[in-house]
């Protein structure tokens, strides 16, 4: 505990202590937000700095290399699937800044290379004996065997992942702090299970898994020190999609993805909204949100973004918890 907690520090001090950096390189190359026409109430926070998922990443690079033990093959899998989404992000948020085009990469150029990733670690995880196609129902933490159905809703979680904490990252503190939560009470329901499991290594592979949650929150927060209202930086797709792949990642290393979408209930949310706005303007020509996603229709009807955020952060913490007290209760 005393390790997780110094690695959670550690990952806090050097995230704090990078941002004022990719701040200011960023003023000095202009590697600044561009605001889309559509969000003209957002129109004040263009030129802010953007790429803060460059000073995340380090920090979680750095904490879990420096503090994990042994049996951490699922952690270093989940750090480098992090690494290799924000790697999609920075090209993203690369053609954005310095080619000046607003949309960057083409949607058909994210999704083959989030594909490609969650292709390759989906298909890793199927044939690893610590995961396989066994899944953990919610709550009971029963087994179920998917068998090789298993490998597609692998490959699902990580899209919807990816995309929902994409589309999460719209106001200032939204997506670092809903992440963080999410991950604290991800994490406390991964202590369940590795408890419930009773073996060696796999106790210790998920130990790993909960330092790295632990590091990510410690990274997550330094980060927000900057990006809380009024943000003085933004994390970027290079964050954004770091951290989906990142907590995709996670709910299929420790067998909980049937979990993550309860603890999640605010990500889920954010994604669910963009599809029926776009189903039923496609079908109907009329819109059900003033804006998608959810936290723009909020603010079009008056909400200070705080206020979101404060609601958003309580309403993952409150479902994070019943989750974890429920599973805590008929787990063990």
């Amino acid at each position: 505990m005393i390790k997780i907690m110094i690695a959670a520090l550690t990952a806090f001090v050097i995230s704090a202590a990078v941002m004022p950096l990719v701040i200011l390189l960023g003023k000095k190359l202009k590697v600044r937000q561009t605001i889309l026409s559509y969000v003209d109430n957002h129109m004040g926070k263009s030129g802010t700095p953007t790429m803060g998922g460059i000073g995340i990443m380090i920090a979680i690079t750095v904490g879990c290399l420096a503090f994990c033990g042994k049996d951490n093959m699922l952690m270093l899998i989940t750090l480098f699937v992090t690494l290799g989404y924000g790697i999609i992000g920075f090209i993203d948020d690369f053609i954005k800044v310095f080619f000046k085009q607003n949309k960057g990469l083409s949607p058909i150029q994210k999704i083959i290379f989030q594909l490609l990733i969650a292709v390759i670690v989906s298909v890793f995880a199927y044939n690893n004996a610590l995961v396989g196609s066994v899944v953990y129902a919610p709550f009971t933490l029963k087994e179920v065997n998917l068998g090789v159905f298993s490998i597609p809703l692998f490959m699902v979680v990580f899209l919807a992942f990816t995309n929902s904490v994409n589309l999460t990252d719209g106001l200032d503190g939204l997506a670092g702090k809903v992440s963080a939560y999410y991950t604290f009470f991800f994490a406390l329901i991964i202590a369940v299970v590795s408890y419930c499991a009773g073996d060696g290594q796999a106790d210790g592979e998920y130990g790993n898994l909960i330092l790295y949650c632990a590091v990510l929150i410690g990274a997550l927060t330094g980060f927000l020190c900057y990006n809380c209202y009024p943000a003085k930086v933004f994390m970027g797709d290079t964050g954004a999609l770091a951290l989906g792949g990142g907590l995709g990642c996670l709910a299929i290393m420790s067998r909980l993805e049937f979990v993550a979408p309860i603890v999640g209930i605010m990500f889920v949310a954010t994604s669910v909204s963009v599809i029926l706005q776009v189903l039923c303007y496609k079908t109907t020509k009329k819109r059900i949100f003033l804006m998608a996603p959810l936290h723009h229709h909020f603010e079009r009807k008056g909400v200070h973004e705080n206020r979101i955020v404060s609601v958003y952060s309580a309403v993952t913490a409150a479902v994070g918890l019943f989750s974890f007290i429920l599973t805590f209760a008929l787990a063990l």
